[in-house]
């Protein structure tokens, strides 16, 4: 009885795959329209559309440092016609953040791919005294400094919170409303260190009114190519980037996700595609369901540990 019960459900979901997507596909981005996020799931709308035969509408459900459009989607219908524009921030960095969240990562979502990675990196005000990530930990051991990022929880506010306690010195976060605040303070000198999208940086430091210390990815940007990254200045193993990606409610068929994974890995392989994610500091990846689920799960696993460190908190 179960493998006739099986076998039904194997043909209808094949069967719904071949005729998926029969209406436009909603995209729930988490956050405000204009940001590296939002940007991501707009780059591939209109690419992905051709190849779906359907529009794919964007639609922003800010707040809550993107809990709100998350669930919005965990309690979609899971018909692969309404997915999460899914930030690493939101998924793996909340869930051990709240005291309470209105969703479980692992038991609400189906991962669908990875769009990609941003580059992290870490600027200083030029009256830093210290040229880069190397002769900064070194000032670092010898005094507190104080850093911003776009919010408590965020990738960024993470990775300099990894980066004191893998380096050993001390490091006061500033929690702002948004990225471009941190940037501003940190130009006009009321604070050190930002941590940041590359993309929000990039400007900053190739016009001189910022330095760059370095960057937290596995290989240097292109971005800025002359900046070192963590591991190059001595820190083995410290890589931190911040992804987006592509999820589903839990229970979508299998060969909706499949046919989901495999338009968007090839819009991600264009060359256009490449071009403007490359202005948002992003690497595109495109990579299979089950490579991005096991991803996530490796994540929500490091950063609970560096949050539980930390003893970062939000009721």
């Amino acid at each position: 009885m179960r493998v006739i019960a099986f076998l039904i459900l194997l043909v209808s979901s094949t069967a719904f795959g071949q005729t998926f997507p029969s209406k436009p596909v909603r995209i729930i981005v988490p956050f405000s329209p204009g940001g590296v996020a939002d940007s991501s799931a707009r780059v591939i709308s209109e690419r992905l559309a051709a190849r779906l035969g359907q529009s794919v509408v964007v639609e922003n459900r800010p707040g809550a440092s993107g809990n709100i459009g998350a669930h919005a989607v965990a309690t979609a219908a899971p018909d692969g016609y309404t997915l999460l524009l899914g930030f690493d921030g939101t998924m793996v960095v909340n869930p051990h953040v709240y005291a309470k969240l209105p969703f479980d990562t692992l038991r609400d979502f189906a991962a669908v791919t990875k769009l990609g990675d941003a580059t992290l990196i870490l600027v200083a005000h030029p009256s830093m005294p210290a040229k880069d990530l190397r002769e900064f930990l070194a000032v670092a051991k010898t005094r507190n400094f104080s850093y911003g990022t776009a919010g408590t929880g965020s990738t960024p506010h993470l990775a300099g919170e990894l980066l004191a306690q893998r380096s050993g010195i001390s490091l006061t976060h500033v929690p702002y409303k948004g990225g471009g605040q941190a940037m501003g303070d940190v130009v006009g000198g009321q604070i050190p260190l930002v941590f940041t999208a590359i993309a929000t940086a990039q400007q900053f430091v190739k016009s001189g009114k910022l330095k760059a210390l370095g960057v937290s990815s596995a290989r240097r940007s292109s971005s800025l190519p002359e900046v070192a990254t963590f591991v190059e200045s001595g820190l083995d193993g410290f890589v931190v980037d911040s992804w987006v990606g592509i999820l589903a409610p839990v229970k979508t068929p299998p060969a909706v996700t499949e046919r989901l994974q495999k338009d968007i890995a090839a819009v991600l392989g264009e060359p256009e595609t490449r071009e403007r994610y490359a202005t948002l500091g992003i690497e595109p990846v495109g990579n299979s369901p089950a490579q991005f689920g096991e991803q996530i799960r490796a994540d929500l696993e490091r950063w609970e540990k560096v949050v539980r460190q930390a003893g970062i908190r939000i009721e």
